[in-house]
């Protein structure tokens, strides 16, 4: 999508209708876009420039343009169509077979304990805010983070985790409330986690910077000082502005800039691309300004708020610059990459917690990008959808799954269950990443709505559909996976260096035991189906890279979706009955 709207933007004549927004962007049909100051590719040692692309919609949201256009569109609404008509005539047949469309027993499951589990669930949720006294601990440097401030941590987790899951046996609760109620505290230790360890790391990186800094200062004695050096290294910036063209976009500067928490990955172009682009866009801007007779202010189209590098990095002394080079770096991770530019630990405090905590992201990061207002109607939408959608997830498993599992034959329950299961599936997809997740995202303003991608990464092939393990696995989920990507498999891998292939044995470990404990609480046994069935995703994810999987893509797509609709119903067989 970036690239093509950059191609449209560079290439037309015409300017579109784009408006300068107060965060130094560019809002546009396609959303915000934000042409960063240019630096030096690591690669080609080229000066560069990144455009990024922060705001995402939800792909079934009905305000996105690009999913509203979308020739298959109709398949969507068929979809519902279709299992509104199914859900009609099965409470027709209800009402005529026992005179009510349900007969809501097994409804009464989560009436039961009703006011116990939100008490629970309320001090689960006030337990996670010894996370900010701790992270003013790590901030005012009374505890270290490595390694002690780890073991705290961890420690803290484990124990919420285990009073939790022996809460649950304690009272005895049947397995929706159980299970919601571990479902949730798995979720809270991973918005805990991130952070703590976030807030860890930041210490570590301000440590090393001060560090940094008092080195430099001692380094430059030796050249007359620090304010003289500063006072040459300036001259030198001024004789360089004037003899290279490079200079326009400043020689030193700084890496690659972040794309902010869970945006889309940069596009990365030539400096001169780059310069017609913000030019283009600021044209335009001014062309809807002045069509729309309003007064815009003339807000900072660059990051001109990011910190800078230090002036120390043009001395002529290799030594001195490539110290304040260190310094940079280090200083620029303290600081975030949005419009707001919150530096750590000013944003450690219990207003930016709970903010975090109303986000729908397991991942913390200082800022993250945000819409211009709440739009009332639409959390009034995804409200109604989600207890909407959940009527008919209730239906169907009410009179479709649960009279079907006890069978005398383990055939004949495996196709009774799967197509049941598969649709139970979709619809609680879709309740929790696309009417919860984007109702809360709304809530808090959180731009970036890409709770999910398509299951697919294949150009070639229609999208949702899957070729291997690997590609449903990063994209049905995208919070979990991306805490397992930063707090997991990358962590381990700097942490311990642990090859790639070691890191991703680990997070597959993880998420397998984690599973297998939320089955464990919900039936009360100990069978380990589950755990087996997630490591068996590791020699299915090696046989999808097999070249002859690769060179059949619908081979592969076959097995996938063989597997997922056999998968539900062959766990839920063998958990209740065996």
């Amino acid at each position: 999508m970036i690239t093509s709207v950059y191609s449209r933007v560079c290439r037309t004549q015409t300017p579109q209708i784009i408006e300068r927004t107060s965060s130094g962007g560019f809002q546009s049909a396609d959303g915000t876009f934000y042409v960063s100051k240019p630096y030096r590719s690591k690669s080609t040692k080229k000066l560069r420039a990144t455009i990024t692309f922060t705001p995402r919609e939800s792909h079934f949201d009905t305000s996105n343009a690009s999913s509203g256009t979308n020739e298959f569109r109709g398949f969507f609404t068929l979809f519902w169509i279709s299992i509104f008509l199914f859900m009609t005539r099965t409470y027709i047949e209800g009402i005529e077979a026992n005179g009510v469309p349900l007969n809501l027993q097994f409804a009464a499951l989560f009436f039961r304990h009703a006011l116990p589990l939100a008490l629970s669930d309320l001090l689960l949720v006030l337990s996670t805010g010894v996370c900010v006294p701790f992270a003013k601990l790590l901030a005012k440097g009374h505890i270290k983070y490595h390694w002690t401030g780890v073991i705290i941590q961890h420690a803290w987790q484990t124990a919420v985790l285990a009073i939790t899951v022996k809460w649950t046996f304690d009272r005895q609760w049947p397995w929706v409330q159980s299970g919601f109620l571990t479902l949730h505290c798995l979720v809270m230790i991973m918005k805990m986690h991130s952070y703590v360890y976030v807030n860890g790391y930041l210490q570590w990186v301000d440590h090393e910077a001060k560090k940094a800094l008092e080195i430099l200062r001692k380094e430059t004695e030796r050249v007359g000082g620090y304010e003289s050096a500063v006072a040459i290294a300036k001259i030198y910036r001024k004789e360089a502005d004037g003899a290279s063209t490079r200079s326009d976009s400043g020689s030193s500067t700084p890496e690659a800039p972040d794309v902010p928490n869970g945006g889309k990955p940069y596009l990365e172009v030539e400096v001169s691309a780059a310069a017609v682009l913000r030019q283009r866009l600021a044209v335009a801007a001014a062309a809807a300004s002045s069509r729309n007779e309003t007064t815009v202010t003339d807000p900072v189209t660059e990051f001109t708020e990011e910190p800078g590098p230090h002036p120390l990095i043009d001395h002529p002394d290799e030594k001195i610059a490539e110290l304040a080079k260190e310094f940079s770096e280090l200083d620029s991770e303290l600081v975030s990459t949005g419009p707001q530019k919150v530096r750590w630990p000013n944003n450690i405090g219990w207003g930016n917690f709970a903010d975090y905590q109303l986000i729908p992201t397991l991942v913390y990061d200082l800022e993250y990008p945000r819409t211009e207002r709440i739009r009332p109607l639409y959390v009034f939408e995804k409200t109604v959808a989600t207890f909407g959608t959940f009527t008919l997830l209730y239906s169907v498993t009410e009179v479709f799954i649960l009279p079907k599992i006890h069978q005398a034959s383990f055939f004949r329950a495996m196709l009774d269950l799967a197509l049941p299961f598969m649709v139970a599936y979709l619809l609680l997809f879709y309740i929790i990443f696309e009417c919860i997740c984007n109702g809360f995202a709304e809530l808090s303003r959180f731009a970036d709505r890409q709770f999910y991608e398509d299951w697919t990464g294949d150009p070639d092939l229609s999208r949702w559909n899957s070729t291997s393990w690997d590609e449903f696995s990063r994209k049905w989920n995208k919070p979990v996976h991306q805490f397992l990507l930063r707090h997991v498999y990358t962590s381990t891998m700097r942490s311990y260096k642990l090859s790639k292939t070691s890191a991703m044995l680990i997070t597959f470990l993880l998420s397998a035991a984690i599973h297998e404990l939320v089955m464990v609480v919900v039936t009360q046994k100990i069978r380990m189906y589950l755990f087996m069935a997630q490591l068996i995703q590791i020699p299915l994810i090696a046989i999808g890279r097999t070249p002859e999987i690769r060179r059949n893509k619908i081979l592969g797509n076959v097995f996938f979706w063989v597997s997922l609709f056999s998968g539900f119903p062959l766990l839920c067989v063998l958990y209740v009955v065996h």
